[in-house]
């Protein structure tokens, strides 16, 4: 029986994917062989030597100490694109109340409605015009990442008829094939900057992409341009959009991660992190997040990890052999030289690495013994071995 501990609270239909003949799930369980978290800060979390695989039922995996991991053989699982409609639908609501003052004219109704002898009708008729803002019909769009998110909120900008710019140096084919041929795609950011009305990042947050939104970046935009950030704080530079919107460069900056400095400067508009706050979309990535790490408990397969590569093999033997290890030379050599003396015929294998790790899947026709794992164990630069019987 396979334990899998919750961190989090995890939606019911994600759950109702694991078979409970062969998994229990819970808050409170010890000794656990995976983890399903969402938010959970797991950077001090004490990993048990049972811990095999641990999913995120999201995308970004801020919470999750990777290195130590990757060290220790455990497969850390995502769920890209799992939430994409429910912060894609967002980001075109941003849009809109970051044109026109939606929150800030409703704020307004409800004082008026609560101060005494006002006639709410004249009021909203004599100051409604403070709270006018341009439409989004013919103006332009720039969208920085087009993955799952970035695609499906150009895709859907081009139906409220923008003109939609997009970059992405990493744009994947598969994703260049669910992009309308309509946008624009720019090989250089500043081609996005000089022309967009609206700005939208949707990037993961790394070193590479730090504070993407800074004072240089800011400086090549056009002026009163209007910048959304659905994706991560940390991608914005708080002190340099400050400075931009009391310049007037910005017009309006919506963020999904507000904090004590940047949620009370004017012209910010700050959400309560309602990016994947949908039932739907919370659904979505649970019951993703379990297959995945189901799949990997029961077969050995992987699927959406970010410090492993994709590995998938049909069953093709009695036993199968399952090895984590660095991605130096002579592994291969070495785990087929032990296979080989202990006369084991390989009737499958998959090889493949991911950065400083590899990831090997051999599928035999007889069982492994102890003896058999223990040698492959002892093979400098293998990190774990797991034994799966079909």
């Amino acid at each position: 029986m396979y334990r899998i501990k919750t961190l989090n609270k995890i939606s019911a239909a994600g759950l109702a994917q694991l078979d409970n003949s062969r998994f229990q799930a819970g808050s409170e369980l010890t000794d656990e062989d995976g983890v399903l978290v969402r938010s959970a800060d797991m950077h001090e979390y004490v990993f048990p030597n049972s811990l095999r695989a641990i999913a995120r039922a999201g995308a970004g995996t801020n919470n999750i100490p990777i290195d130590r991991c990757s060290e220790s053989g455990v497969v850390v699982f995502n769920t890209p694109g799992a939430n994409a409609n429910a912060v894609k639908e967002l980001v075109l609501a941003a849009m809109l109340i970051a044109s026109r003052d939606v929150v800030g004219g409703a704020n307004w109704v409800q004082e008026q409605a609560h101060t005494p002898g006002t006639d709410v009708a004249a009021a909203v008729e004599k100051g409604k015009s403070a709270f006018a803002g341009p439409e989004l019909f013919h103006k332009t769009l720039g969208v920085i990442g087009l993955g799952s998110i970035g695609v499906l909120v150009a895709n859907a900008a081009l139906e409220l008829g923008m003109e939609v710019y997009g970059y992405d140096p990493f744009l994947s084919v598969d994703t260049a094939l669910r992009l309308d041929h309509h946008v624009h795609v720019v090989h250089n950011v500043d081609e996005l900057y000089k022309c967009a009305d609206y700005i939208t990042i949707h990037v993961p947050y790394n070193n590479t992409t730090k504070e993407t939104i800074n004072a240089e970046a800011i400086s090549k935009m056009k002026g009163q341009v209007r910048i959304l950030n659905l994706a991560r704080g940390e991608l914005v530079n708080d002190e340099d959009m400050i400075a931009a919107l009391e310049s007037g460069r910005v017009a309006r900056y919506v963020t999904d991660f507000p904090n004590q400095h940047i949620a009370a400067v004017k012209n910010v508009i700050a959400l309560p992190h309602l990016g994947a706050s949908t039932p739907e979309s919370e659904a979505n990535c649970a019951a993703m997040a379990v297959r995945q790490l189901q799949d990997y408990l029961l077969n050995g397969n992987i699927t959406n990890s970010v410090n492993l590569p994709n590995v998938s093999q049909e069953w093709s033997g009695i036993a199968r052999i399952c090895m984590i290890h660095k991605n130096v030379p002579a592994m291969l050599t070495q785990i087929m030289g032990v296979l080989s003396q202990d006369n084991i015929n390989v009737e499958n294998m998959t090889n493949k690495s991911k950065k400083d790790y590899a990831y090997t899947m051999v599928d035999v026709n007889t069982r492994i013994t102890d003896q058999v794992a223990g040698q492959l164990r002892a093979i400098p630069n293998m990190v774990r071995v797991r034994v799966l019987n079909h």
